[in-house]
């Protein structure tokens, strides 16, 4: 058994076990006081088979509390911050770039762009009912992925410097309409600020249900592009004398980072330094291979988001903090750190 192997069936399980740690006891913290022991009487008795050896004496109110607001926050956490991971490992791997994360080519400033003015406007689509602020956000985030690749792409092909740099005037810009779109929102720009700054308070079962064959299909296909993404760590021409084809890989992760990203957003708001974060203590810990970042850091995103929203929404309980602010502060500072190293030539 190589390295690369022990790793994998050492480190995966340790994660999943940690996941589902921190999963169980996020569901039972919360401002109402409901005891553990009652929380998984809840959750098991609606599963068939079981339900029939629990007794069923609680009030309902209880039971919308565990069902409704709290499992389906904590799988959704879960499930975005795996997105978020994941798009910032991809970013990082084709971007050739350690500080890349999934807002860096302006997705998530034209996802919150998208929701800000269906908030503003009202909007309603009738045949997407409480899916049109996440469809339309999504779309948004796809729409500025497109419009960043056709800005960089010089000669036919795409370089790593110009997608940076057409992410950035993507971002700026994007970032201005949602300035002007705040600016006049009056009554609503609370609800649009609360969004942006990342939420998981909105949570309901059917977005886990859209957002759950997104992370499912994208996450399956990266796995097929490890040997091209630990290519491309080598530099383009070395990925192109191995046999990979460099713009149309490119490209192809690009689009499957934006994707998940603009999902993630579109249900959460921006919820920043996640993808920067776990991808790079993934590498840091076990090293530059693909084959063992990409599946570490769907875990690892997922354990991070969980705790962190059982953080916001119980350190000042019952009002809850904003999840993008505390991801902030645990990111941030790490953030410098990369930075730090990145002056004196680590990278």
């Amino acid at each position: 058994m190589n390295k690369t192997s022990h790793v994998l069936w050492v480190w995966i399980p340790v994660f999943i076990v940690m996941l589902l740690a921190v999963m169980s006891l996020s569901v039972t913290l919360g401002a109402a006081n409901i005891s553990w022991q009652l929380v998984w009487q809840i959750i098991f008795s609606k599963i068939p088979g079981v339900s029939s050896w629990i007794d069923v004496s609680w009030e309902s109110n209880i039971e919308t509390i565990v069902w409704d607001l709290r499992l389906p926050r904590v799988i959704l956490g879960a499930m975005v911050g795996a997105a978020l991971a994941l798009a910032g490992a991809l970013y990082q791997g084709v971007l050739r770039n350690p500080l890349a994360d999934p807002f860096i080519l302006g997705v998530s400033s034209g996802a919150s762009f998208g929701a800000a003015l269906v908030i503003v406007l009202g909007v309603n689509v009738w045949w997407l009912g409480s899916f049109t602020l996440p469809a339309v956000a999504f779309l948004f985030g796809f729409l500025s992925l497109l419009i960043v690749y056709y800005l960089s792409r010089v000669n036919q092909k795409v370089r790593l410097e110009t997608i940076i740099l057409a992410g950035v005037v993507v971002q700026s810009f994007v970032g201005a309409c949602l300035s002007l779109v705040l600016a006049l929102s009056n009554e609503k720009l609370q609800t649009i600020v609360f969004w942006m700054m990342g939420s998981l308070a909105l949570t309901e079962w059917d977005y886990n249900q859209m957002i759950f064959p997104i992370m499912i299909v994208i996450s399956i296909v990266s796995l097929f592009f490890i040997k091209e993404l630990n290519m491309l760590g080598l530099g383009e021409e070395a990925a192109h004398h191995s046999g990979v084809s460099v713009q149309r890989t490119r490209f192809i992760l690009l689009v499957l980072a934006s994707i998940i990203t603009g999902a993630a957003v579109s249900v959460s708001g921006a919820i920043g330094f996640v993808g920067l974060v776990v991808p790079h203590i993934i590498r840091l810990l076990f090293g530059a291979d693909y084959r063992v970042i990409l599946p570490l850091s769907i875990i690892g995103g997922a354990i991070f988001l969980v705790g962190a929203d059982a953080f916001a929404r119980t350190i000042m309980a019952p009002r809850e903090l904003p999840l993008g602010v505390i991801t902030a502060f645990l990111g941030a500072p790490f953030f410098g750190y990369l930075l730090r190293r990145a002056k004196r030539g680590f990278f």
